[in-house]
């Protein structure tokens, strides 16, 4: 019985030669399973919805005459797909196809669709192009709080609280969202969106949670899902929203969205930093 992948079994932080060759093979799936054990979920019930949403910002290949091509690109993989793609791996994927010959673009995206789906082990959609840059709404930055801060992993959630008393609705941001790759400790970098009906949350109990972040090894989905799943039971939220756009790293970047299930997904947008 062969065993699960795990990121030690990835390419990541190993000294890697770039395909000279489309090569789906080079897609690496991750169980979200044993991550999701590690905050209390098991099975396929899951207590959100969402998807993770990447852009890539170099895909080139070879149209039909041998001229190459370059395009940007957005994949969205569903929250509820059994596995993640490790990012290197994708990387290293689209990268092989820098010197494929495809019919048309329709035929493209219908490879890359199929390869992906069949690793996440659910529907991948792809569009080319790029979601807008986002503009200025009514989130509110929680950066300027005066808080003193002495912990800085692992994420620690008795930082969180609420009061009961006092129900609002509001969208909240920061940009101080830190973690590292678990496999090669380099740091990830995210703007965090939290909007949420409920209880009110502290704003500075908030910002030290999320500073609990800044040393601890996680992928960013699965940081993502530790917020989600935290944020709500410490904060017993009627609903909730979390978006994590992370800034770019090898050409790619990731934008996992966690909410309550029926809750409608945010516009798709890219931070300043992305």
């Amino acid at each position: 019985m062969m065993h699960p992948n795990t990121p030690a079994d990835s390419q990541l932080g190993r000294e890697t030669a770039y395909p000279a060759h489309y090569d789906p093979a080079l897609l690496f799936p991750i169980p979200r399973s044993a991550a999701r054990a590690e905050i209390g979920i098991a099975g396929d019930a899951l207590p959100f919805a969402g998807h993770d949403r990447w852009h890539a910002y170099e895909i080139s290949w070879l149209d039909a005459r041998g001229k190459p091509v370059v395009a940007t690109a957005t994949f969205t993989v569903p929250a509820d797909s059994p596995n993640l793609i490790e990012s290197k791996s994708l990387k290293l994927y689209l990268n092989s196809l820098n010197g494929e010959r495809v019919a048309d673009v329709a035929s493209l995206q219908a490879r890359i669709e199929a390869d992906l789906s069949r690793v996440a082990g659910a529907p991948v959609a792809m569009t080319l192009g790029l979601p807008p840059m986002a503009e200025d709404d009514e989130a509110q930055c929680i950066d300027d709080m005066e808080v003193d801060v002495i912990a800085y992993g692992p994420p620690d959630a008795a930082h969180l609280v609420a009061d009961p008393a006092d129900l609002t609705e509001e969208a909240l941001f920061t940009r101080l969202l830190k973690s590292n790759c678990p496999v090669t400790g380099q740091p990830d970098w995210a703007t965090l969106h939290l909007t949420y009906r409920g209880p009110r949350i502290d704003r500075a109990g908030l910002l030290r949670y999320i500073a609990s972040f800044r040393d601890h090894r996680e992928f960013h989905e699965q940081c993502v899902e530790r917020i989600f799943s935290e944020v709500s039971a410490r904060c017993a939220s009627q609903w909730l929203s979390v978006e994590a756009r992370y800034t770019r790293r090898g050409g790619l970047d990731i934008n996992p969205w966690r909410a309550t299930p029926g809750t409608p997904a945010p516009p798709a947008r890219r931070d300043p930093r992305q």
